[in-house]
């Protein structure tokens, strides 16, 4: 349901970002012209625009709506249909903006769906041209076969897109080597706000129009020429403003490489204020053969601002800070830490990437060692690592751009606030300023974490304040305090980010009233309506207005008993020190789930495309409503209230919630932790205590405990797969899908199996000097018995003395089936009595074995959140995978059955939950365990299944689309190979999506035993 809601809760939003309001009438006229004219999608529900109010800025202002064109008609439609009816327009991309760019009271025009494509190329030229939501990372995936990149590389290259990217001016670390956007784009084709569309390029080819702008342009640069030449910031990062110096550039590095001037460069920085992208056309370059790296440590931050400037004279591209906090706080990721450690030498007190490129390994490794020369003549002999092969650089790398969200990981109310996050200044004075701004952090009660570009003296800081409390107050303290300091070191206060709505008013005290309404008749002259992000450079807003916070005055959560435990999330912390108070103190209504959905900051990360698993719903679909980020701002908008009364189990939040597959990915890729798996565990449960659940929900959720009977009569439980009737009778009344093969059920389980196979009793167990639990959960014991029987095999042929957890007549069971049904008081019953069942050989440290990832690490995970005590603590300290185990006993010399030669090739999926939980290296190292065995890792999401998931009917489609994706083409491409899944689901999608059998990793290791 998408339809034109009252907008009364914005009004005063309204007011001060744009200066109109908007009847309730006239927003459902701007949603029916949409509708009735485009092609688009036409958002106009409160939830939808909720999810367009903030980006990974500290302001939320509820747009008028959202339209995602399909077309570049549609879009040139929507301008149309706006002006008409005079409402403000608002491009948008990734909304990862941190300046508030993206957020306003206006029409938002989503181009990153659909409008992403490349549309014209010349190789030889050296230029794309490509729609504005295109992805950075995307088009650099389709040039490197070709050896050229759009080097603009900024950390969120992920998810930001190029038309989002020269909205900001951006720049990236590698600005020193190859300039900002601006230095980047060759032209912008645009639509301006009276409809008509333009080509910005270089002079000698502009048609009539768009000579018309630069003549203007030119003669307010004229007019103003000596106050540009005094006023202009000199420093190679300055992005405020508009590039009024074109026709007379002040940067270190001139826009164009011939002095000749180009009218794209005037859009680019100009935040959407001026046009709307059409298409942009860019300039490449060739990537460089090779690459090396130094990692500098130093023993005091002031000592790395101070070399800064000697490294430079080396011709590095690119000199990156890490700081002490950020490198804690990256060591405290499991994720990073392995590779910020091989970075470090001792305990630094700052790090400095340094890293040369070019197509001359030798020469780049000449300026290593000169790199490690010049730091032994400033004093520092013996503190460089030096990084000269592919791999360790590309992880630290990746480790140095997750910076700003690492940084946004603290727990609490107080975070890490942008708004003089990217002043930058000359290489001379950034000691003194680094350490004039720590002072005044100081002063204020706060601290910075110092991070990103020493090579260009734009170094990301971020004090931490409590936007919820006098956040606002200091905000504008350390502003005011900050401006002096960076125009007393001669720098730029607008270096990197943008403008938005946290520097916009500090436009004027950069560059003067001249100036500045030199910049106010260029807006006049493009957009005289003010159409065009209006608030944006031109009339912003105090970047102190409180009205325009997320956290706005009011703002408060319904109170809430969660089911689970979230009082890790509901503590405080100290600015100054950022150590937290005791668990469950934070004053959070909600327990801490609050809290914990807060931790978001929309930075946007899950919009992201790579190997990684988050977001699987998000790669089919594209919608921001199936997107972590989507997700977490609907809860926190249900959860404050602003989606009405009861709304945080209300139809809103289900929506939002109904394509995530509970993959985890988030819980390891989600920089800030944001753990949306267990977040729907919560709201599941509490939807249930409200509603109810359905018989389809009771009939999967009760799948353990009718196993054992419906085993007995396999032919009647079988009848779905062979009477195509009965199953569209279950389609029907069960919303099960027709075109799946539901798990096969048979007489031959495991717990009728067990009793044949002679294992060990629990006290035989406990006494045995090679003890091992086996946990057979309810899949692997029902449907397929020969994985546990296997597994058995595999762990008697290296000695062990198996055991296996439970009995034929009360079979044990995680509760996983019943969490994701909503019905965690039974998911806790069953979590007690197989805490029960496994205490006495975990307190032995008998480890505890399981096949199915979802399983067995559901005692790793969720059952530490059911309030069961130190007793969930001990099991799930000795619970490990079967490939967990066997890899631990290999490296310990206890594991080495004998295996004969592996012949045919193997193809690893990973599980969501395995790659969630780091779980994926070892199913590798057990599989090479087998001689002349090469398995390689399918680099692959989710599989679509995701338990019932992709059983269900109404989620078939979206199921099979995630498997398409990279799984199911990956195993074609392999059909002489062995594939290894140890996942039921993901075995079962294998099945029906490719019509291969996918082996579980006991399967392959019992079939390679030697007899």
């Amino acid at each position: 349901m998408s339809v034109a809601l009252p907008l009364s809760a914005s009004r005063s939003r309204t007011t001060a970002a744009t200066g109109r309001k908007l009847s309730s009438p006239e927003a459902a006229e701007l949603a029916r012209r949409l509708r009735q004219e485009t092609q688009g999608e036409v958002l106009f529900d409160t939830a939808s625009r909720g999810r367009y109010a903030t980006d990974a800025s500290i302001y939320q202002i509820m747009p008028i709506g959202v339209f995602v064109p399909h077309s570049e008609q549609d879009v040139a439609l929507a301008i149309d249909i706006a002006r008409e009816l005079q409402v403000p327009l608002l491009p948008r991309g990734g909304g990862s903006s941190q300046c508030g760019q993206t957020t306003g009271a206006a029409l938002v025009i989503d181009t990153s769906k659909h409008l992403r494509s490349i549309v014209g190329m010349d190789l030889e030229a050296g230029w794309v041209e490509v729609e504005p939501g295109m992805v950075l990372d995307h088009l650099n995936a389709e040039l490197k076969p070709h050896g050229l990149w759009y080097p603009v590389d900024v950390s969120t290259s992920a998810q930001a897109t190029l038309g989002g990217m020269a909205g900001n001016n951006a720049c990236g670390s590698r600005s020193i080597a190859y300039g900002n956007m601006v230095h980047n784009v060759l032209g912008i084709d645009a639509w301006l706000a009276d409809g008509s569309s333009v080509s910005f390029g270089p002079l000698a080819g502009l048609g009539a129009k768009e000579r018309a702008i630069a003549d203007f342009v030119q003669g307010l640069a004229e007019r103003w020429r000596a106050e540009i030449e005094s006023r202009w910031p000199k420093a190679m990062r300055r992005v405020g403003g508009y590039n009024l110096d074109i026709f007379h550039p002040q940067s270190e590095r001139p826009y164009t490489g011939d002095g000749s001037v180009n009218l794209a460069h005037l859009l680019v920085g100009s935040e959407g204020t001026l046009a709307m992208t059409r298409r942009l056309r860019l300039k490449l370059s060739p990537v460089p053969r090779a690459k090396v790296l130094g990692v500098v440590n130093f023993p005091t931050f002031r000592a790395a601002m101070e070399s800064a400037q000697h490294i430079v004279t080396l011709g590095p591209t690119a000199v990156e800070l890490v700081d002490r906090t950020m490198i804690e706080l990256s060591r405290a990721n499991p994720a990073f830490r392995p590779t910020i450690d091989a970075a470090l030498i001792g305990r630094p007190a700052a790090i400095l990437l340094v890293e040369f490129s070019g197509d001359d390994r030798a020469a780049l490794l000449r300026q290593l060692r000169a790199l490690v020369a010049l730091v032994a003549d400033l004093g520092l002999p013996g503190q460089v690592v030096q990084m000269p092969d592919e791999a360790p650089q590309k992880a630290l790398w990746d480790v140095r751009k997750a910076g700003l969200n690492i940084m946004m990981s603290l727990k609490g109310d107080g975070k890490p606030v942008s708004f003089i996050e990217d002043c930058a200044v000359p290489l001379a004075h950034l000691a003194d300023y680094t350490d004039a701004l720590t002072q005044v952090f100081e002063k204020h009660g706060t601290r910075g974490t110092w991070y990103a570009h020493a090579s260009v003296g734009t170094l990301h800081v971020r004090p931490i304040l409590d936007m919820r409390r006098d956040g606002a107050a200091k905000m504008r303290a350390i502003a005011e305090e900050a401006s002096e300091l960076v125009r007393r070191y001669r720098g730029a206060y607008s270096g990197e980010h943008g403008d938005g709505l946290c520097r916009g008013e500090w436009i004027e005290w950069q560059f003067g009233p001249r100036l500045a309404d030199a910049f106010r008749e260029i807006k006049e002259h493009l957009d005289p309506a003010k159409l065009m992000n209006p608030g944006k450079i031109i009339d912003p807003p105090k970047m102190d207005d409180t009205s325009l916070f997320r956290f706005a005055p009011g703002y408060k959560t319904i109170t809430l008993t969660p089911v689970f435990d979230w009082s890790p999330w509901n503590v405080q912390n100290d600015p100054a020190t950022e150590r937290t108070t005791a668990p469950g103190t934070g004053g959070d209504a909600a327990g801490g789930f609050a809290k914990a959905v807060e931790m978001c900051n929309n930075n946007g990360h899950c919009r992201k495309f790579d190997a990684g698993t988050m977001c699987p719903s998000y790669r089919v679909t594209r919608d921001e409503q199936h997107l972590t980020r989507g997700r977490a701002n609907t809860l926190r908008l249900a959860l404050s209230g602003q989606l009405g009364e009861d709304a945080f189990t209300g139809d809103a939040v289900a929506e939002a919630l109904d394509l995530c597959v509970s993959c985890k990915g988030c819980k390891r890729d989600c920089p800030t932790g944001v753990d949306m798996a267990k977040m729907k565990l919560e709201f599941l449960a509490q939807r249930r205590l409200r509603r109810g659940a359905s018989l389809k929900d009771q009939l999967i959720a009760r799948l353990p405990d009718y196993a054992r009977f419906a085993s007995r009569v396999p032919w009647l439980m079988n009848l779905p797969q062979q009477v195509p009737a009965v199953a569209r009778l279950m389609e029907r009344w069960l919303g099960l899908s027709a075109q799946r093969r539901l798990p096969t059920w048979r007489r031959d389980t495991f717990a009728r199996i067990e009793p044949s196979l002679g294992l060990a009793s629990r006290d035989e167990t406990l006494d045995a000097a090679k003890p091992v639990v086996l946990f057979v959960d309810t899949f692997n014991g029902t449907f397929e018995s020969e994985n546990a029987t296997d597994a058995v095999r595999v762990l008697r042929a290296a000695g062990y003395t198996v055991h296996a957890a439970g009995s034929t007549r009360s079979p044990l069971c995680c509760g996983r089936t019943h969490l994701a049904a909503g019905m965690a008081d039974i998911a806790k019953s069953k979590a007690h009595a197989l805490l029960d069942a496994l205490l006495p050989f975990a307190r032995r440290g008998i480890a505890i074995v399981g096949l199915e990832p979802s399983c067995l690490l559901t005692l790793r995970d969720e059952m530490l959140a059911m309030g069961l005590g130190e007793d969930a603590a001990i099991v799930a300290r000795e619970s490990l995978l079967l490939e967990e185990f066997l890899a631990r006993e290999a490296r310990a010399g206890r594991f080495a059955p004998a295996l004969r030669p592996a012949t045919r090739a193997m193809r690893v999926h990973g599980h969501c939950h395995q790659k969630a939980f780091g779980a994926m290296q070892p199913v590798l190292d057990v599989l090479r365990l087998i001689p002349e065995a090469k398995p390689e890792l399918i680099e692959s999401s989710c599989c679509g299944m995701a338990g019932s998931f992709g059983y269900e009917a109404r989620h078939h489609a979206v199921s099979m689309q995630m498997a398409e994706l990279s799984l199911l083409p990956a195993v074609r491409a392999a059909p002489d190979a062995i594939i290894v899944a140890d996942g039921t689901s993901c075995r079962h999608q294998i099945a029906d999506g490719a019509g291969r059998e996918a082996l579980h990793v006991a399967r392959v290791l019992a079939d390679h035993l030697l007899p």
